[in-house]
C-alpha cells in the first residue's frame, strides 16, 4: 500500500479545527471521511462519485429508486402518460423550495434536465428520441417524444449520475461549464464559506426542506434530517482515515483498504457494512483517440498483458468480497454472458509474449505510455502499480506519472497525446458501481460514438453504438440477451475498456450513528448521533 506520509501533518490540523471548531460543537454533527477530496462542485459536469456525493446533500431529485430499485416519486408527485406513449406530463409536489427561499417550479426542471442531457450517458441516449421539454407552469413540466421511451423514470431517476434538479439560472449554464453556485433543493445547504478545499466542508441542516412523508428507502422516501452539520473530513493517508474513526475524531469513512479493514472489524465501537450487494466493476480505461491505442491492437494487447486475478486481490483480499468476471454489463445480473470472451486471455495469469506479438504488428514503436497513479487513492494506486508492472513485462514503455486523485481529474479531459500536451495521458484505472455498469444504457465505458462527446478515452465505433442503443426496444429477455451477445463479441473485437473484476467494499461507521439507510453509498438522512 502506498501513503503520503508527508500530508499526516494537514490531516491532523484538520481534525484538531474540527474539534476546537467551538459553537458547532454543541452540535449534533457527523463527521465523515469521504474517499476523495472535493474538486468539482458541478455534478452533472463530472462522474466523480465524491461529487455525486457532494450533489446528494445540496440537490434533489424527481425520482429515485428504493431499496429494491423500483424507482420512486421524489420531487414529482405524479405523472401521466398519453395513449401514445409520446407525452409524459410531470406535477411537482408542492412546497418545494430552493435553499435561497425560491420556489421550484417547472421552468427549473424544464432547464435542469435539458443540461443534464448534454452531459450523462443515459441522458444523451434519451435526448434522440425527445421533441421537447418545457415547462407546463409553476407545478409542471412536459416530456415529449419522438417515439416512444419505456425506460423514462430509470433515466430520470438515476442514482448513479442523477439528474440533480438546480434553478433555472444554474441550470442556463454552458455544460462544458462546471457551476460554481451551490443553491440546490436538497437535505443541506453548502455555503462556500464553510469550504475549505484540502481539507474539510461543512454541510448544514436545511431547515426549509420538506421531506416526504414515506420512511426513508434507497435513496427514496423521506429525506429527514436528525442532525445539525454534517463535516467532510478530507485525510489523504489512508492509515490516519482509519485511525481517526477508531478514535472518535470521525464517525464515517466511506473507501477502506482492504490491509486495514481488520483495525476496524476488531473494533466493537465500529460497524462495517457492506452498502453496495451488486458490487463494482474496475476497469483500464485506455484514451482511444491518441497513438498507440489507436489501433484497437495496442488495446487487444492489452487483453494478454493484464491478469484479473491480482487486480482483484488488491481490491480485496476476502475470496468472498471478489469475483472474477469478464462480462462487460457485470456478473450476476440478468445482463451476465460469456460472448467473445477468450479463454487465450481471460484465463487468470498474465500472457505476455501474446501481447508483445501483436503490438509488433501494430507497429508500436517504443512510446512512453504515461499511466496516470492517483496516490491519494491506495488501491486505485495499487491497481496502478500492478498495471505498470504487466504492461513493461507486455513490452509497453510504461511512463508511471504520480499525482493525487483531483488532479487525475483535471487530466481526464484533455484529448491531445502527451507528446503534444503535458496533461495528456494513455491510461488511467477507475471503477463503477453495479447499477451504473450492468446497464447499457447507463454505463458510460461502453458508449461509443464518434461526435467525441461520450466518456473519456472517447472510443469511436458506430457500429458498437448502434447495437447499443438497440436495448431501448429490446422488450423481452430473449432480445436483450441477443443484443448483450452481439454487443460484447465486437466490444473484444475494438476494447472500449478492460473490464478487470468485480468487488464489494464495505464502509465503516461508529455504533453511536443509528438510523444508516442500506443504500449504494452513505446518506447522512435518517441518521441520528
Amino acid at each position: 500500500m502506498k501513503t503520503t506520509q508527508g500530508l499526516i501533518p494537514l490531516a491532523a490540523a484538520a481534525i484538531a479545527a474540527l474539534a476546537l471548531a467551538g459553537p458547532a460543537a454543541a452540535q449534533k454533527t457527523i463527521r465523515h471521511i469521504p474517499d476523495a477530496d472535493l474538486k468539482v462542485l458541478d455534478p452533472i459536469f463530472t462522474t466523480i462519485g465524491t461529487t455525486i456525493s457532494h450533489g446528494y446533500m445540496v440537490y434533489d431529485m424527481l425520482y429515485a429508486p428504493d431499496g429494491k430499485w423500483v424507482y420512486q416519486p421524489q420531487m414529482a408527485e405524479s405523472h401521466t402518460v398519453s395513449g401514445d406513449g409520446l407525452t409524459w406530463t410531470f406535477k411537482l409536489r408542492p412546497g418545494l423550495k430552493f435553499h435561497d427561499g425560491s420556489p421550484v417550479e417547472g421552468k427549473d426542471v424544464a432547464q435542469s434536465i435539458k443540461r443534464w442531457m448534454a452531459k450523462n450517458t443515459l441522458g444523451r441516449t434519451m435526448a434522440t428520441r425527445i421533441a421537447e421539454v418545457k415547462a407546463t407552469g409553476a407545478d409542471g413540466f412536459q416530456i415529449v417524444m419522438k417515439q416512444p421511451f419505456g425506460p423514462m423514470l430509470e433515466a430520470i431517476g438515476t442514482s448513479s449520475n442523477p439528474l440533480f434538479i438546480m434553478r433555472e439560472q444554474e441550470a442556463r449554464t454552458d455544460p462544458e461549464v462546471a457551476v460554481t453556485t451551490m443553491i440546490g433543493s436538497g437535505p443541506f445547504t453548502f455555503d462556500v464559506k464553510d469550504w475549505n478545499p484540502g481539507h474539510s466542508i461543512t454541510y448544514r441542516k436545511f431547515k426549509d426542506y420538506k421531506p416526504r412523508t414515506e420512511p426513508a428507502d434507497g435513496v427514496a422516501g423521506g429525506k429527514v434530517v436528525k442532525v445539525d452539520a454534517v463535516e467532510w473530513i478530507y485525510i489523504p493517508d489512508a492509515n490516519t482515515r482509519v485511525q481517526a474513526v477508531l478514535k472518535g475524531e470521525a464517525d464515517t469513512i466511506e473507501v477502506i483498504p482492504p490491509d486495514l479493514l481488520p483495525l476496524l472489524k476488531a473494533s466493537p465501537n465500529i460497524e462495517v457494512r457492506v452498502m453496495d450487494k451488486i458490487g463494482n466493476q474496475t476497469m483500464l480505461r485506455p484514451n482511444s483517440l491518441v497513438p498507440p491505442f489507436n489501433n484497437p491492437k495496442v488495446r487487444q494487447a492489452l487483453l494478454y498483458a493484464v491478469d484479473q486475478d491480482q487486480y482483484l486481490q488488491v481490491m480485496q483480499n476476502d475470496p468472498n468480497m471478489r469475483t472474477l468476471c469478464w462480462s462487460v454489463f457485470m456478473c450476476g445480473t440478468p445482463l451476465e454472458s460469456k460472448a467473445g470472451v477468450n479463454d487465450a486471455w481471460a484465463k487468470p495469469g498474465a500472457k505476455p509474449e501474446v501481447a508483445k506479438k501483436l503490438l509488433q504488428e501494430a507497429g508500436y514503436k517504443n512510446e512512453p505510455i504515461v499511466l496516470m497513479d492517483p496516490t491519494d487513492q491506495p488501491v486505485i494506486s495499487a491497481l496502478t502499480q500492478i498495471s505498470a508492472q504487466l504492461m513493461k513485462q507486455a513490452g509497453f514503455n510504461v511512463d508511471v506519472q504520480t499525482m493525487d486523485w483531483a488532479t487525475l481529474v483535471s487530466r481526464r479531459p484533455v484529448k491531445e497525446a502527451p507528446s503534444v500536451n503535458k496533461g495528456g495521458w494513455h491510461v488511467f484505472h477507475t471503477w463503477g458501481s453495479g447499477p451504473f455498469m450492468s446497464s447499457p444504457l447507463m454505463n458510460s465505458g461502453a458508449q461509443t460514438p464518434c461526435d467525441g462527446k461520450n466518456w473519456f478515452g472517447w472510443p469511436c465505433d458506430e457500429g458498437l453504438e448502434k447495437i447499443r442503443l438497440e436495448y431501448l426496444d429490446a422488450d423481452t429477455p430473449a432480445k436483450r440477451t441477443d443484443m448483450v451477445e452481439r454487443y460484447q463479441r465486437r466490444f473484444y473485437e475494438y476494447v472500449p475498456y478492460l473490464p478487470l473484476g468485480q468487488f464489494v467494499g464495505p464502509v465503516a461507521y461508529r455504533k453511536e450513528l443509528k438510523g444508516v439507510i442500506q443504500d449504494l453509498r452513505l446518506s447522512f438522512w435518517n441518521v441520528e448521533k
